[in-house]
């Protein structure tokens, strides 16, 4: 088959790159603002890509910027062929993808196929032509129950709080399915023309010279037959657990394994990155199976406790869960939907990962400057979320009426303090948004941003900027980081985890006191100081050193 022409290509085209990749989240509009509305867009995205290269990340992944009304930050697309003016325009997307790849870096975009917009073309058109109407069937719409069709057709909670149902207005009263918010009904796809329009989708993206796409909801596509009930309310908490009639169906795999032959087609190595919430690592090992998805993303991981035995425990099994399809393990500690690790880890074990309280701020850097290198330690793939390697915390303090998590004004549902996460980073010490615009930012950013301002750190060789530089030169260089699928542990006092790869030790000290352990080379790295004494040297509490041999 003769490959498909691309807009650009990036400069390392070896076909493995993904296997050892570290990739940059970026939320647009929270990264840089170039026009300055006070929203980030593709233009201060494209300003910025030197930084990302200096950082030494391989690719950027990029939330949507797709055409949307905004209802979930994004995730509810109008038109997954349009950028969103706020964005900017296809011109401006085309002009960010060349000048990454001029720099050696790869574009990944997210991709939202469980659900679209309520404006949707399909779906305006849907609820206008009424019950019968062929685009009604490219969606999930069903007569109520009860005496007058008044109850949901089912007992389905939506992931932001209340029934996964809204009935429609009129005289035929149907309901539709949404997940999500109610402005984002989700798609049928057991219907030919959804899959035919995501194929369409894909190479519309791909052509546009795209590496690969983020699969948001991955393991929500495909429903139950007959769509049956749970039998029971707050269904949140079985998320994680159980495998629920509405995510992680089975027939979602043969939806990528289609998907799989799409990428094959352009060179390059385009990939596709499962986000699958799922009961197991097992489980997400299905994603990524040789002919479905190149990665999965790691929820077990991030949701782990800075407890020794906890980590080990969730790091065995998600290598243990690769090894037999072949797939790359990764890696993450933050994201735009959890509270970032600065300040998880600055509040006791067990809280989850949506926190409203700050924490002890200097506690939650040293773990998370610690957890980073951790992180960046083991095989396969890592990723980073924009402003974890300034040491960002979560603004815990928003006030409740500047906050725009949909979930937050929905009872019963997530705890709907995303934004905390989201607020835009700051690039200077000084200036009316810390240099991420010149017209302020659609989230208020604390008094103290500057501080903790890329300018502020650039050149401190203390700073966490420069500790993440530092590891990812490092993680590039040696040979004994990066892909693979083991790490050997090492005797090591409770607490302490220690393993070995090829010609490299890692020591990570998880408890707040210090202890005393073999010297086991010469130091690469530490998260924090570390003072030799001979055949031993002292390893502070919540510390992690990197070792060469």
């Amino acid at each position: 088959m003769t490959p498909h022409l691309t807009a650009s290509a990036p400069a390392d085209t070896h076909t493995t790159w993904w296997q050892d990749a570290v990739i940059y989240q970026v939320y647009p509009r929270s990264f840089a603002d170039a026009d300055g509305d006070g929203m980030g867009d593709l233009e201060g995205v494209r300003s910025r890509l030197p930084y990302l290269r200096d950082l030494g990340v391989d690719a950027v992944w990029l939330s949507p910027f797709y055409a949307s009304p905004q209802a979930d930050a994004g995730y509810d697309v109008a038109d997954y062929r349009a950028i969103d003016p706020m964005f900017g325009t296809l011109h401006d997307a085309d002009a960010l993808i060349r000048d990454a790849h001029a720099l050696g870096l790869r574009i990944i975009v997210d991709l939202v196929p469980n659900h679209s917009s309520d404006q949707h073309e399909w779906f305006k058109r849907a609820l206008k032509e009424g019950p019968g109407s062929a685009l009604r069937a490219r969606y999930h719409f069903r007569p109520g129950r009860g005496e007058n069709g008044e109850l949901p057709p089912n007992d389905w909670e939506s992931i932001f709080g209340g029934p996964a149902w809204t009935r429609t207005s009129g005289p035929d009263g149907e309901w539709y399915l949404h997940l999500f918010a109610p402005e984002q009904p989700d798609f049928n796809w057991e219907h030919p023309a959804v899959a035919d329009e995501f194929r369409s989708i894909l190479r519309f993206w791909l052509d546009m010279g795209v590496d690969g796409f983020r699969v948001d909801v991955a393991h929500g596509l495909v429903k139950a037959a007959g769509l049956p009930d749970i039998g029971g309310a707050d269904q949140l908490k079985l998320l994680g657990n159980d495998v629920m009639p509405f995510f992680d169906q089975d027939g979602v795999h043969e939806i990528y394994r289609s998907w799989r032959r799409i990428l094959a087609e352009y060179p390059g190595e385009r990939i596709a990155v499962a986000e699958a919430w799922t009961p197991s690592a097992d489980r997400t090992a299905l994603y990524v199976r040789p002919d479905e998805l190149h990665q999965a993303f790691n929820f077990q991981y991030l949701g782990a406790p800075w407890d020794a035995e906890a980590l080990r425990e969730v790091i065995d099994d998600s290598l243990a869960a690769m090894l037999p399809v072949g797939a790359p393990a990764t890696w993450v500690l933050s994201n735009h939907d959890v509270t970032r690790h600065a300040t998880r880890f600055a509040n006791p074990s067990g809280l989850g990962t949506q926190l409203r309280t700050p924490g002890d701020r200097a506690l939650g850097l040293r773990r998370a400057r610690a957890a980073t290198l951790l992180m960046l330690a083991l095989p396969g793939s890592a990723y980073i979320y924009q402003g974890e390697e300034l040491g960002l915390p979560d603004v815990t303090d928003l006030p409740d009426e500047v906050r725009q998590d949909p979930s937050f004004f929905r009872a019963e549902g997530q705890d709907g303090f995303r934004d905390g996460c989201r607020v835009p980073i700051p690039w200077t010490v000084d200036g009316s948004s810390y240099g991420f615009g010149s017209g302020g930012s659609w989230l208020p950013q604390p008094a103290d941003w500057g501080k903790l301002s890329v300018e502020a750190q650039e050149g401190d060789s203390s700073s966490t900027l420069e500790l993440y530089r530092s590891a990812l030169a490092v993680r590039r260089t040696h040979p004994g980081l990066g892909r693979g699928t083991a790490v050997q542990w090492l005797e090591a006092p409770e607490g302490v985890l220690a393993f070995a790869r090829d010609g490299f030790v890692c020591t990570v000290n998880l408890t707040a006191d210090a202890v005393r352990m073999p010297v086991r080379g010469d130091v690469l790295l530490a998260s924090g100081e570390v003072v030799r004494d001979g055949s031993e040297f002292e390893l502070p509490g919540d510390t992690t050193v990197w070792w060469t041999m």
